[in-house]
């Protein structure tokens, strides 16, 4: 199967790795340097402490044609409109996609997408890139995708011959799949990224836990949760798998970058205004987050 992957972050690098071994891939990157230094080094990931070297395709986005019989789209929230301009004009209202973007904000921009199938997907891998053509692998999960228009034919063909180290699960329900991991960025990204702590702090400190309980509260309330038990339980569940990861919030304040607060709490203080609902601490972490993307601040 041929396969496109559009952004070469961390997890536009971890698909790359893993995909390749069953399908033709190719990434594209944002500068020209960076898909060189993918050709010239191989792809690199260590997981659990093992490093391991593959070949592979990469250009930059702008070789991309929109030829590929399934395009992943790895970039942050806030790069997407960038991205969707380009798909727009070159992929002719054809064309599938699957979308791994954090939070609910970017399912606006896909309504305005004319293509032949939509995906949305939920990464619950740990990884982080340490080089142009290098990642790190942290935190074995799964990857949760579901269809937003179209046929699940492609994603079960992309699935398919994958091993249970990079596992997929296929959902029936989109906005049921991405507000399980709205729940759990919203609580986990903003708190590590204002106290600058390791995710499993978050439940080892007893102030830090009581900061993710009233959080969780508050969100549990706005978006009118009727499992709220089973969605707090998931948080905990991921704090605990993570728990020596930097939430990927932490790191692109550390690095001086933006973040996707928009598309995770911004969407929640969003709904929070729209059914007139008091949400001080939302409202504060998500201040506290823009005042750091206003900064440039690292940590």
């Amino acid at each position: 199967m041929k396969i496109g992957i559009i952004g070469a972050g961390s997890i536009g690098l971890l698909f790359g790795y893993y995909l390749q071994s069953y399908h033709h891939v190719t990434i594209y990157t944002n500068s020209v340097e960076q898909a060189e230094a993918i050709r010239a080094a191989k792809l690199s990931c260590v997981k659990n402490g093992q490093p391991d070297s593959v070949p592979i395709e990469a250009l930059p986005f702008s070789s991309w044609n929109g030829e590929d019989e399934l395009t992943v789209i790895a970039v942050k929230a806030y790069q997407l409109p960038a991205v969707l301009e380009q798909i727009k004009l070159k992929s002719s209202n054809s064309g599938s996609f699957l979308f791994l973007q954090n939070g609910m904000g970017h399912l606006r921009w896909l309504d305005e997408l004319s293509a032949e199938n939509i995906y949305a997907g939920s990464v619950e891998h740990g990884a982080y890139r340490t080089g142009q053509a290098s990642v790190n692998h942290t935190g074995t999960g799964v990857t949760k995708v579901a269809v937003f228009k179209g046929s699940d034919f492609l994603l079960r063909k992309m699935i398919a011959p994958l091993s249970g180290e990079f596992p997929f699960v296929l959902e029936d329900n989109v906005e049921k799949m991405l507000i399980s991991k709205l729940i759990v960025n919203a609580v986990i990204n903003p708190l590590t990224a204002v106290l600058n702590v390791r995710n499993g702090q978050l439940i080892e400190n007893p102030y830090y836990y009581r900061l993710l309980q009233k959080m969780f509260s508050e969100i549990k309330t706005i978006l009118d949760l009727h499992d709220a038990d089973s969605h707090y339980q998931n948080v905990l569940r991921i704090c605990n798998k993570t728990a020596f990861n930097y939430s990927s919030m932490l790191t692109d304040i550390k690095n001086g970058r933006m973040t996707e607060i928009d598309s995770i709490l911004g969407y929640i203080v969003a709904e929070a205004e729209r059914k007139k609902i008091e949400a001080p601490l939302v409202d504060a972490f998500f201040q506290c987050i823009k005042g750091k993307e206003y900064g440039g601040e690292g940590i």
